[in-house]
């Protein structure tokens, strides 16, 4: 009866033991998701301020700011917690950013402007914390993903509503692409 008792005392153990495995995974993928849309903030912040210099000089290239603003506010209005809808919606804004600095290079008093410049450097400093924030949320979700799916924890994660997380990642290969600006 003692030794019963102490296999399950043991077990019961092994199941706290995953199932604060399973939590402190999803925790870690939810704050690198907050670390994600921290940046991805920042950079949408500072797009109206590059959109207005970039008037100022390229007046009849108005085409490209407007898509850079529709393309802001269209991934500002996905919904928290839809990981796909703003990967792709941030790749778009990305290509359409590429476009916009593109435009810079017809423009010799644009591309020496000192707003403009620490603007764009501003905004590489961004994009490069994006791109290590995506990397660690990316991990976080395959930490929780492997915890999920493997066994005996998918057992416990079934019982309690932990789920599998989706990368943030481009998936369109037109937004991997070079952007090409034709005058």
């Amino acid at each position: 009866m003692y030794i019963a008792l102490g296999i399950l005392a043991l077990v019961a153990v092994y199941l706290v033991i995953i199932y604060n495995g399973l939590v402190k995974a999803r925790q870690m993928a939810e704050e690198a998701w907050s670390g994600i849309d921290v940046q991805l903030k920042r950079r949408a912040d500072l797009i109206p301020n590059l959109i207005e210099t970039v008037k100022g000089y390229a007046a009849h290239e108005k085409g490209t700011s407007e898509e850079v603003v529709r393309l802001r506010n269209q991934a500002q209005a996905v919904p928290a917690g839809d990981v796909a809808g703003r990967a792709q919606a941030e790749g778009m804004l990305s290509q359409a950013l590429g476009k916009l600095f593109a435009l810079a290079e017809a423009y010799p008093d644009l591309k020496a402007n000192q707003n403009f410049s620490e603007l764009q450097a501003s905004l590489e400093t961004i994009e490069s914390e994006i791109q290590m924030s995506r990397r660690y949320y990316n991990g976080a979700a395959r930490e929780l993903n492997v915890k999920v799916e493997t066994f005996p924890n998918n057992l416990v994660a079934g019982q309690f509503g932990f789920s599998k997380r989706e990368y943030f990642e481009i998936t369109n290969e037109a937004d991997r692409a070079v952007p090409t600006v034709k005058f």
